[in-house]
């Protein structure tokens, strides 16, 4: 019985062995087929991995009136290889391919292999930092004829399929400038700063066009491929990829041609020199589009490479530095008196002599003496005393008004990245005798070279100052095209009070201080300007020269000229100082053909 209850148990005991083995087996059985099914099924476990190929997308250019890139970026490449990948029987070879294809000397190369102490190094190193797009493309293409020519070997003998080659890597976007300091400050610069948790550095934009533009031309979104990876690593481009089209910035389009800008750059940088002036600014614009055709400044450096000396020169002083303008501000001051019928072109105002005591601490005194002159002559002579006995005809709020409507303390609306306002005198201030006439012939008020220049645009285009615009407009990557204006033009007088200032003004060229800047067969007018500078509340023998003033031919051709010059040492009279270079900017737009003469009949 006994035995018959233990066979039983090991009959049993067996089976249930049996069977678990069984169950076993089928678990390994069906795992197996899973995976053969998968194999079968699953493209992603063919053999492939699947990769991404990030394609950053770039900052847009800026591109002058007549075509010539001022400003575009280069995206930059590193070279990496793992030393120990190279075939030591086969590193002269690498070497002198990768010279021949990077344009960087054996000797270079070789340097690249060993560390401070000259030791050879094992390990990833860093062939090159500053390969340009096609230079990359070439070693890209090295690359895979090194593999041909099996000078890399695996990194690890067990693994003999894996074996890795050069790495070209995106590491930067270069702003490049190829004209150098041409139209600067007016371009702006880029200063190179980390993307947002990235290595991969970026220019970031500082002061100009790159700054004020910077919405519109900065990267919009980055592209890529997506697709699958041999065991090389490399990515495979086939039928079955994913790609995003890169999406840059939009260029900007300008209104100023280089060749002409040149000119004046050339202009300005030998009347300082000869002047011995701090800086001097021009700006040339259309009268009616407000299209800005030079904007120059001697102030100027190369964006690529700044030194230490540049710094002051990195702010576009045409909208940013303010000062006290002086007489120039006396045309605008007849026209609030004519535009508040205060005053007529007919009027006969009492001078003085040339001198006025208003009291002890104020007297007012002209630079030539008159007992009466017309409101014409007031300007052609530039009396001091005739233009605030017209301005005391107004009451504070008229000329607070008047000088607001004007644009000053506004914004001219150029599109610099920063523009500094200035001040006037309030309308209470205005009502003093001693803050309104100071303030008619230019001191007392700040204003910048902008300001002017979009105020005297209306002399010369029946009362309406136009907006200084630099950028025409904007074109992104479909060819699309965008207006960026944003101040639009507006009214500063009647047509009627324009036109009898432009007169004015055209007399101030004829017979008073701008004669420097006649030219025979085109019509010039404008107004030249002599003002002390201030330091510490105190006026010093330092000053501050300019001519503001517009020229026409009979085509229909209307610019607006502004000619700024800071503290000139040689000479310091706007009509010794500002004018000739005015003459000379006027010359050059009839050698381009902005302006045609009348010949003499």
């Amino acid at each position: 019985m006994n035995n018959k209850y233990s066979i039983y148990k090991i009959i049993k005991y067996r089976s249930g062995f049996l069977l678990l083995i069984f169950i076993v087996i089928l678990i390994l059985l069906v795992t197996f087929l899973i995976s053969i099914a998968s194999t079968m099924f699953s493209e992603r476990q063919t053999g492939y991995r699947y990769g991404t190929i990030v394609d950053k997308a770039i900052r847009g250019k800026i591109i002058s009136q007549d075509g010539y890139t001022l400003s575009f970026s280069e995206p930059k490449f590193e070279a990496q290889i793992n030393t120990l990948s190279i075939d030591p029987t086969k590193k002269e070879l690498f070497v002198k391919l990768f010279s021949i294809y990077s344009d960087i000397k054996e000797s270079e190369v070789l340097e690249r292999f060993q560390n401070k102490n000259g030791a050879l190094i094992r390990g990833r190193i860093s062939l090159s930092k500053n390969l340009s797009a096609s230079q990359a493309s070439r070693i890209k293409e090295l690359n895979f004829k090194l593999k041909g020519l099996k000078v890399f070997r695996p990194l690890d003998e067990t693994k003999p399929h894996l074996v890795f080659g050069l790495d070209v890597i995106a590491i930067s976007e270069n702003r490049r400038y190829p004209y150098e300091n041409v139209l600067t400050p007016v371009v702006g610069y880029t200063q190179n700063e980390h993307q947002q948790n990235s290595n991969y550095l970026i220019p970031k934009a500082q002061k100009g066009l790159e700054k004020a533009y910077n919405p519109y031309i900065k990267p919009y979104s980055n592209g890529f491929v997506e697709s699958k990876k041999d065991a090389l690593g490399t990515v495979l481009r086939d039928g079955d990829s994913n790609y995003l089209q890169r999406v840059d910035g939009m260029d900007l389009y300008l209104n100023v041609p280089v060749n002409f800008q040149f000119l004046i750059e050339e202009i300005i940088d030998k009347a300082v020199y000869s002047l011995d002036a701090q800086e001097i600014m021009v700006g040339v614009m259309e009268s009616k589009t407000g299209k800005i055709r030079a904007l120059a400044s001697t102030s100027r450096f190369n964006p690529e490479h700044i030194l230490k000396k540049d710094v002051k020169r990195l702010n576009p002083h045409f909208a940013e530095y303010l000062y006290e303008p002086g007489s120039v501000i006396k045309p605008i001051t007849m026209a609030i008196a004519l535009e508040n019928k205060k005053i007529t072109t007919k009027d006969s105002i009492d001078v003085e002599g040339g001198v006025m005591e208003i009291n002890k601490k104020y007297i007012i005194k002209d630079d030539e003496a008159f007992t009466t002159l017309t409101p014409e002559e007031i300007l052609t002579h530039s009396s001091n005393i005739g233009i605030a006995k017209i301005a005391w005809r107004n009451s504070g709020a008229e000329l607070f008004n008047g000088y607001s409507r004007w644009g000053l303390a506004k914004k001219s609306g150029i599109d610099l990245s920063i523009e500094n306002v200035g001040r006037i005198k309030t309308a209470q201030q205005l009502d003093q005798i001693t803050a309104s006439g100071g303030s008619s012939y230019g001191y007392g008020m700040f204003v910048n070279f902008a300001q002017l220049l979009r105020a005297y645009s209306a002399f010369n285009n029946e009362g309406i100052m136009s907006t200084p615009q630099i950028v025409d407009y904007v074109k992104d990557s479909d060819g699309k095209v965008y207006d960026t204006s944003t101040i639009p033009p507006s009214e500063a007088c009647s047509i009627q009070t324009a036109n009898e200032v432009k007169n004015m003004l055209i007399s101030v060229v004829q017979n008073g201080t701008g004669k420097g800047a006649i030219y025979e067969g085109l019509e010039v007018g404008g107004k030249t300007g002599t003002a002390h500078v201030a330091k510490n509340g105190v006026y010093i023998a330092s000053y501050h020269s300019s001519f503001y003033g517009f020229v026409n031919d009979e085509r229909g051709a209307k610019y607006t000229i502004g000619v700024f010059v800071i503290k000139p040492r040689n000479l310091y009279f706007a009509s010794e100082v500002a004018v000739p270079v005015f003459h000379k900017v006027v010359e050059g737009m009839v050698k381009f053909g902005y302006l045609k003469p009348t010949m003499p009949r």
